[in-house]
């Protein structure tokens, strides 16, 4: 019974170190992220969008935790591929754009906020394909667009899958996407993104 115990306490102990080095990595990245929150209230004031500037901020961490000259990964949408954008005031202006872009869409076709947000990752057809099944994204309408539609779209025509170990992927299915597939978990991971910039800042 004496080891059992002591077993007990070294986990408890263990999960409380993990807990509280995990909520300052959290605390960090906030605060990392927080510098641009000037320039983001900015381009969402100029894209019509005020209102969603802790939104944008947890895109930002979400795409580059504020350690990236392109914060939100807009050379793709711009370009047509990674790493052109250099600066971080440029990858803002082209991240709020786009991000409006589809809050608009979305608007316009009678969606949920979430499906804007995963639209960022997957491009603006996911507004059409959610509107079509019902107007609210879902995991399982997330995931289905990403095997049957994008994957195949971007040359993975056999379901090919790589790890991606996330709290969201793991809970899921054990912890894998779909390769060329996007991030079929990216709406919930900015969800829970925009919890620790509210909590933490």
């Amino acid at each position: 019974m004496k080891i059992i115990k002591k077993l007990g306490v070294f986990f408890l102990l263990l999960i409380t170190i993990t807990v509280i080095l995990l909520g300052y990595k959290i605390r960090e990245n906030v605060q990392q992220v927080a510098q641009y929150e000037e320039q983001v209230e900015l381009a969402a004031e100029q894209m019509g969008i005020p209102e969603y500037k802790q939104l944008i901020l947890a895109i930002i961490y979400t795409e580059s935790k504020g350690r990236s000259v392109d914060l939100m990964q807009s050379s793709e949408s711009v370009y047509g591929q990674q790493s052109v954008i250099d600066n971080p005031e440029e990858s803002i202006e082209y991240g709020v754009k786009f991000l409006a872009e589809a809050i608009q869409q979305n608007r316009e076709a009678g969606n949920d906020l979430w499906t804007a947000v995963q639209a960022y990752n997957y491009g603006l057809e996911y507004i059409r394909f959610v509107k079509e099944r019902g107007g609210k994204n879902t995991m399982a309408l997330s995931e289905e667009y990403s095997r049957e539609f994008l994957s195949p779209l971007l040359g993975n025509e056999n379901e090919e899958t790589y790890r991606y170990y996330r709290l969201q992927s793991i809970i899921h299915n054990g912890g894998f996407l779909y390769r060329n597939g996007g991030n079929m978990f990216y709406a919930d991971i900015v969800k829970m993104n925009q919890n620790f910039i509210h909590w933490f800042s």
